[in-house]
């Protein structure tokens, strides 16, 4: 059974309420499960808090759990205030976020692959894998050398081991101790990749992905898969020229490794956790757009550090130390500076009055001052960057902090990838009058800032 709700739902066991995108009915054994992971999970973020005696709120993450009962929760961005009647958006907008925030490039997932829409989350993960297994094996996969010994070898092979021969008792005079290289597909790359293989095919339903995976298991039969943690092995995972055709793989098989099958559950007896921090991908999204936008001679930098709140120099001690970094999310850089910031909610133009300032987080106002003075010197232009919605459809106007400093509150389509044109363009000659949005294209093939 599949449950669809988006970001900050609520969760209960009690049907007597109608069950919504706002409000997910599950089991008792379900539930159960959740506030086991909510009790595990309270202390590092907030991904679930509970809500009374018989309620658990969702956090901003997104994604799909499942409980060792088989219940499945697919949790769907929120991007309008109003309840959502069609599905296929949200996840449209989810597999393209999560494909740029996971560096998998449009020609790697393809645009009529994203498109698809009859997959949940974890499902799509896995057919995109399996596709990209299939095509490896095809191809042919790479093997490489290891050194063998054996000391029980019928014949000579390689290099005898003089010394250890030498010390073999009288009636073992027919076996052979050596050394030798075996020309084997047993590298890291392959047997991560047989590790992800065997956790697809105890975690699919779909018959096809199955059936799929099925067949490439019995392909790479011989392949030893990794047993207990797989973190270290894939840093281990070489890149070079020689495994080139391993790179578009790479990203599907972390995902499955490093996400599907987190370290706090070990097997499908313990549920599946596939849960990503909405405010990443938007952050993601966003900096994908406004790469493709900027004009050429202008350069745009990720989460710049170079910036500090203060000085201090504590007692006993001779040298000043920066404290506090300041980190805004997107720094453009060339004849005009401008600091950015995306922030993943959903402001609303209605509420235009002194008590709800269009629901603008007063903190975030604070930190804009604080980079404008120490990355702009107090004067320039800034921006923060919210979600197009229903009710936030055209830029607000212009906040000004002083004469010398301005802040900008600009939409962000998030189906085209852009920003919403308007006054704020006068302002920002980093971007071209005519060309403010940038269309998602399944031809471009890498995002285009830097990251500091």
């Amino acid at each position: 059974m599949m449950i669809q709700v988006r970001e900050y739902a609520l969760l209960t066991c009690d049907n007597s309420q109608p069950a919504s995108m706002d409000l997910g009915i599950v089991s008792e054994a379900t539930f159960s499960w959740l506030e086991q992971l909510q009790q595990k999970w309270s202390g590092t973020s907030q991904i679930l808090s509970r809500e009374g005696r018989r309620f658990l709120r969702l956090g901003s993450y997104v994604g799909y759990l499942q409980s060792p009962t088989g219940e499945s929760i697919e949790i769907l961005p929120k991007t309008t205030l109003d309840v959502p009647t069609e599905i296929v958006p949200l996840r449209q907008l989810l597999r393209q976020m999560l494909s740029i925030s996971t560096g998998i490039t449009p020609r790697e997932a393809s645009l009529a692959v994203l498109q698809s829409s009859d997959q949940p989350l974890h499902e799509w993960i896995i057919s995109e894998f399996l596709r990209h297994l299939a095509d490896l094996v095809r191809k042919g996969l790479r093997f490489d050398y290891h050194l063998i010994e054996d000391e029980h070898s019928a014949f000579i092979r390689g290099q005898l081991d003089v010394t250890a021969q030498m010390r073999m008792p009288p009636g073992r005079g027919t076996h052979f101790h050596v050394r030798y290289a075996e020309f084997s597909p047993q590298r890291i790359e392959n047997r991560l990749l047989r590790t992800a293989l065997d956790w697809t095919l105890k975690m699919t339903r779909q018959g096809q992905s199955w059936r799929q995976a099925n067949s490439l298991s019995h392909q790479l039969d011989g392949i030893v898969p990794i047993s207990g943690s797989t973190t270290h092995s894939m840093r281990q995972w070489s890149d070079g020229k020689y495994l080139f055709g391993y790179r578009a793989i790479k990203p599907w098989c972390q995902l499955i490794l490093e996400q599907m099958n987190p370290d706090f559950q070990y097997g499908l007896q313990q549920g599946i956790s596939l849960l990503f921090p909405m405010e990443k991908l938007y952050e993601g999204w966003v900096g994908y757009g406004l790469a493709g936008a900027l004009n050429h001679d202008y350069q745009l930098i990720e989460q710049t550090k170079s910036q500090y709140l203060l000085e201090h120099v504590p007692v006993g001690e001779k040298s000043s130390q920066r404290w506090f970094m300041l980190k805004p999310d997107f720094l453009i850089t060339g004849e005009q500076m401008v600091v950015m910031d995306a922030k993943w909610k959903l402001l609303d133009s209605r509420a235009d009055d002194g008590l709800r300032k269009y629901e603008i987080s007063q903190p975030d106002l604070y930190q804009m001052f604080a980079y404008g003075q120490k990355y702009l010197h107090g004067k320039g232009n800034m921006m923060l960057i919210y979600p197009r919605h229903q009710y936030f459809a055209a830029p607000l106007p212009v906040f000004r902090f002083d004469e010398d400093l301005s802040l900008w509150c600009v939409p962000f389509d998030l189906e085209s990838g852009g920003l919403v044109k308007g006054e704020w363009q006068d302002s920002f000659s980093c971007f071209p009058e005519d060309k403010p949005e940038f269309i998602y294209d399944e031809q471009q093939s890498s995002r285009a800032f830097h990251e500091y």
